[in-house]
């Protein structure tokens, strides 16, 4: 590792998936990583079952759907004095199952409130600890996912993504009001939006922030890992044949640990190092197969879009 041996990392839902195995990858590497997780004992046991080394890690509470909840985290990660080298913005839900809403303390729909405001909020809020110690080539990364994307194989499956004109950010996204474009309540779509908001950021970061501090904001999407926990909430049946789907008919799965390599890489390696950048290693995930700057749905680079993403997001969240 050089330069970046005992950096600190920080991953939101390291407790499992792919977070976790991004946890144990750069750990391995020399990293020290902050296990951004909701269940803190949850992810202290899921580090010692992969072998994580007791002093490679420190785990600390935070639920991103809870606004609250992120604002303390970032006050107590202050507090610790730790360097910030690396933020992973990972931690997210799919509850393909619903009827109704959820609801976060705020009164937010929780797939949009877990998966884009709450990173949203945390993304802006720990800015400032890149630039309290003098670190060498930071980077922030927000996972995303091919069903943001429409224009993709893996996104062309409906309910399609459509942010609309942010029609339900701008009603202020409380009751009735649970979808970003203002429409009924639909459990996938929430799931796809906020992803396509997950990317929007990033490019928002990047245009307002890169060459003002010099951090690498960047995405991507590690491939299908069909037998991840976001799955826990689909129907047991569907838990069961998607893997084997994406194993033996796609050829789109990936395992949990190599998506975790993968999310590693994007943190820690010099071939990375390209801010605005949507990492991808193609829709046919070939175990050694090299990563690619990928083109994003027209949702996800259009500027206009995401300039109002951003405001109506802040504003949302209390930071205008």
């Amino acid at each position: 590792m050089g330069q970046y041996q005992n950096s600190t990392v920080v991953i939101t839902g390291a407790s499992s998936g792919v977070g976790l195995y991004a946890a144990k990858a750069l750990a391995k590497r020399g990293w020290h990583v902050v296990m951004a997780c909701r269940d803190v004992r949850k992810g202290g046991e899921a580090a010692q079952k992969v072998g994580m080394a007791p002093d490679s890690y420190t785990l600390m509470q935070i639920d991103l759907g809870d606004l609250e909840s992120v604002r303390r985290f970032v006050q107590e990660f202050d507090a610790s004095k730790k360097p910030l080298h690396a933020l992973v913005c990972n931690a997210a839900i799919y509850m393909p199952l619903l009827k109704d809403p959820l609801r976060s303390p705020e009164g937010y729909e929780l797939t949009m409130t877990t998966n884009h405001l709450g990173h949203f909020l945390l993304c802006n809020l720990m800015l400032p600890q890149f630039r309290k110690f003098a670190i060498a080539d930071p980077r922030l990364i927000i996972l995303g996912t091919v069903t943001h994307n429409p224009e993709e194989l893996g996104g062309k499956v409906y309910p399609r993504p459509d942010l609309g004109n942010f029609e339900g950010f701008e009603a202020g996204f409380k009751d009735p009001v649970s979808m970003v474009d203002g429409k009924p309540f639909e459990p996938v779509k929430a799931y796809k939006d906020s992803k396509v908001c997950n990317v929007l950021t990033v490019k928002e970061l990047h245009r307002r922030y890169h060459n003002l501090t010099g951090i690498t904001f960047s995405s991507l999407y590690p491939g299908c890992v069909a037998d991840t926990p976001l799955f826990r909430n689909h129907y047991p049946l569907f838990q069961k044949l998607f893997p084997l789907f994406q194993k033996y008919i796609t050829g789109g799965y990936v395992s949990q640990e190599l998506a975790g390599e993968r999310v590693a890489a994007v943190v820690a390696d010099p071939e990375y190092k390209q801010s605005g950048a949507y990492w991808s290693w193609g829709n046919r995930q070939k175990k050694n197969r090299s990563a690619f700057v990928q083109k994003v749905s027209r949702q996800a680079r259009d500027d206009e879009k995401g300039a109002r993403m951003w405001d109506l997001s802040a504003k949302l969240v209390g930071l205008s």
